[in-house]
């Protein structure tokens, strides 16, 4: 039986627009996928990094809501 979870990683930029990325996960293998321009990309390891590090990098998107 395969089973799919997802979760997902919220940042803002400097003008306050909120970029999310959704971490989908079937089995071991985890996709990620930005809500803003599409972007989608395979990730075994450290999943939710990568969609921090490509929030940070394509959208400029570095605050975090959990630390506000």
């Amino acid at each position: 039986m395969l089973q799919i979870n997802t979760s997902k990683v919220s940042r803002w930029d400097q003008h306050g627009r909120e970029h999310v990325v959704h971490v989908q996960r079937a089995g071991v293998q985890r996709t990620i996928r930005c809500d803003t321009c599409g972007w989608r990309k395979g990730a075994q390891f450290l999943p939710w990094l990568k969609a921090e590090e490509h929030l940070a990098e394509a959208h400029q998107a570095t605050v975090d809501p959990a630390d506000e």
